[in-house]
């Protein structure tokens, strides 16, 4: 779960970690003044993406008046194809320079990745990678932040005394949180060593949030800045709308996979719906993820066909197939042609129960796919 901005301050602050004063002013609200901290102001649109600075939704006001007019132009925008539907107003940060730290989950070594820079700010991206430290280490407390240490060696004195405070409250977020990526861009630093963070981008992991009783509370109160997520957290599996747009629905197990074959139909020009991650495994002899998804998928404004691709484990095709009829029946209104590719154990007795509903039986994926380009009406070349 990629936090928005307001969000992950909400969570440094709870971690006693400094951060500008703000308040979150969300779309359809009255603009109430007495809510602002004391000025003068930035106004940060927020939306789950970095270079929001650069795409013109963080804006500096002088007045309560510059902030309201402001908060209405970058309201309602669409940007990096995310709708900004808040914005959170801070108090300007005088007389401090700029630094940056990153922790994250390196999946390749494993291990995390301690990244520091003597100078942030917007464009670190552009910096020269010999003026980036950085390094991985073992995922513990200890290894962190003697990495820290070793990085920090030649910086000034300031910065090195921020970054060392910094990284020892900020592994310890990135421990209690299970977080895949903690980044504080810009890090503020004035010159007696005190610092603040400027910006905050927390990756949390959805799969850790059972164990997260702070970011359950924040998905209670904030379902709708997350509804994939809050949706995981309710059913125990993965929907992403991909394309609001697109007219094959997906109904999938595996990630991986699933990805791959959003890739592969974009690749022959389709446009699926969604993303999926069914997780067969936890059907347990009823229909109701089935259902679930299918309602989903029957309210998509261009559906046009479904496209099933089950690679079964340990789950019986023969007893999917009976759940998926059992889960159609539920749902008159898909209304649309459902293609299925499944592969795995009890494909015979899947044959029959598919037939049985009109639905023919593919092992092959190229097949389904070419079933699906029919029901579209595109050509096979």
């Amino acid at each position: 779960m990629y936090l928005l901005e307001h969000d992950a301050k909400e969570l440094l602050v709870a971690h006693c970690i400094p951060v500008p004063q703000g308040s979150l002013f969300e779309v359809n609200q009255t603009f109430e003044s007495t809510r602002l901290p004391a000025g003068p102001w930035v106004v940060k649109g927020q939306i789950a993406a970095g270079g929001r600075g650069k795409a013109g939704i963080i804006r500096k006001a002088a007045t309560a008046d510059e902030a309201q007019h402001i908060t209405s132009e970058i309201l309602g925008r669409t940007v990096k194809d995310k709708r900004v539907d808040s914005v959170r107003i801070e108090q300007q940060i005088a007389n401090a320079e700029e630094a940056y730290i990153g922790l994250l989950i390196d999946a390749g070594v494993p291990g995390v990745r301690v990244i520091l820079a003597e100078h942030g700010g917007m464009d670190i991206e552009a910096m020269p990678h010999d003026q980036i430290r950085s390094e991985t280490v073992a995922p513990d407390s200890k290894s962190i932040l003697s990495c820290v240490d070793r990085l920090t060696v030649g910086m000034a004195s300031h910065k090195v005394s921020a970054l060392r405070t910094a990284a020892l409250q900020l592994t310890s977020l990135f421990m209690d949180t299970e977080a895949l990526l903690i980044e504080i861009n810009p890090l503020f630093v004035r010159k007696d060593g005190t610092w603040m963070a400027g910006d905050a981008k927390i990756v949390t992991d959805d799969n850790a949030l059972e164990r997260q009783p702070a970011l359950r509370e924040l998905l209670d109160k904030r379902a709708v800045a997350y509804p994939e997520a809050a949706l995981k957290l309710e059913h125990g599996f993965d929907y992403v709308v991909v394309d609001p747009e697109g007219d094959v629905g997906l109904l999938t197990t595996g990630a991986g996979l699933s990805m791959m074959l959003i890739d592969e139909l974009r690749a022959l020009g389709l446009r699926p719906f969604n993303f999926l991650d069914i997780r067969t495994g936890g059907f347990r002899g009823e229909p109701t993820r089935l259902v679930k998804v299918l309602t989903w998928l029957a309210a998509a404004p261009n559906l046009k066909v479904v496209l099933i691709n089950i690679f079964g484990g340990i789950a019986d095709m023969g007893e999917f197939s009976k759940l998926l009829l059992a889960a159609l029946r539920q749902v008159p209104a898909l209304g649309v042609p459902v293609v299925a590719r499944l592969a795995g154990n009890g494909l015979p007795v899947a044959r029959v129960v598919l037939a049985e509903a009109g639905i023919a039986l593919h092992t092959d994926l190229d097949a389904a796919v070419l079933e699906v380009r029919r029901h579209l009406g595109h050509s096979s070349g």
